[in-house]
């Protein structure tokens, strides 16, 4: 039996990987699947890949992009979620910013450099014709460090995954002034180069599971149930995400929706240069 250490961040989008755990699918294949939560996001495993902490992630896209274009020895193995993430912007109570226009000069929490919420209100900033100073950004490590941050006015915005944060707005400890919808798939897999070289037969296999656990689970009657029973939502936000969240089945990538990636990541600055689309990702993937 072959180890895997895989790492995800503890939302709802990873209940595939938890349930094929449960149901001993991966033990099945002989894989060792030792599972770590990230709830510090993209940044925190970028970090643990670097390190040899991880064989494998699931990173969201700009951030996987941006990390192997800046030097992490790493490849894309498979696209997980397809549709777009909606990223919430969120307030202190007391900020009284009302927009996201309002935010010009404001200061921005985030999770880490390189993370998401980093990566994302810079080029939402763009979007606008606007631009954040580094400055502004005040590293939080996650959710839990961002909503006291916001409360006590140490900073003013936070962007984070819409469903996650809304426990935290019905119960009235932060605002949500707006959203920002990713303009490409929200996930991808990122195996290590040393991982591939090492267990790359068992990637493989792991990969086939997780495709057959989501083509199962977006198709089962009780996925609404188990995903409440699992997390901290309501059963109208459960339903309006999952029937607007598609899980991808095969191996194939975009090669235009990694361009576009690319683009905005030099647009802001992030990376220098543009590179080939199949230098992100195995040879295991298709590009279209």
């Amino acid at each position: 039996m072959q180890t895997i250490r895989i790492g995800g961040v503890p939302e709802h989008f990873n209940l595939p990987w938890k349930l094929a755990g449960e149901y001993g699918l991966f033990t099945q294949k002989d894989i060792d699947f030792q599972w770590t939560y990230y709830d510090a996001g993209t940044g925190a495993m970028v970090n643990a890949l670097k390190n040899n902490e991880l064989d494998v992630a699931i990173l969201l896209t700009e951030g996987a992009v941006s990390a192997i274009i800046n030097g992490l020895e790493a490849k894309i193995v498979k696209q997980y979620v397809s549709s777009p993430l909606i990223w919430g912007i969120h307030t202190g109570n007391d900020s009284g910013i009302e927009n996201i226009g309002q935010c010009e000069g404001k200061r921005y929490a985030i999770s880490r450099f390189g993370s998401g919420s980093h990566l994302m209100a810079m080029i939402d900033a763009e979007v606008r014709g606007k631009h954040i100073e580094q400055v502004d950004f005040v590293p939080v490590e996650n959710i839990k460090g961002a909503i006291p941050s916001l409360q006590a006015g140490n900073s003013d915005v936070f962007f984070w995954e819409k469903y996650t944060t809304k426990p935290y707005i019905d119960r009235g400890e932060i605002n949500r002034i707006g959203e920002f919808i990713t303009p490409w798939s929200c996930f991808q897999v990122v195996a290590t180069d040393k991982a591939l070289q090492e267990k790359g037969g068992v990637i493989n296999k792991l990969l086939e599971i997780i495709n057959f656990t989501c083509k199962q689970f977006m198709k089962a009657n009780n996925s609404i149930d188990m995903i409440l029973a699992n997390f901290d939502m309501k059963p109208e936000d459960a339903l309006t995400w999952f029937y607007s969240t598609d899980w991808n089945t095969d191996f194939r990538i975009s090669q235009k929706m990694l361009e576009n990636v690319m683009f905005s990541l030099k647009k802001i600055g992030n990376i220098r240069d543009l590179v080939k689309p199949e230098s992100l990702v195995a040879g295991t993937v298709e590009l279209v």
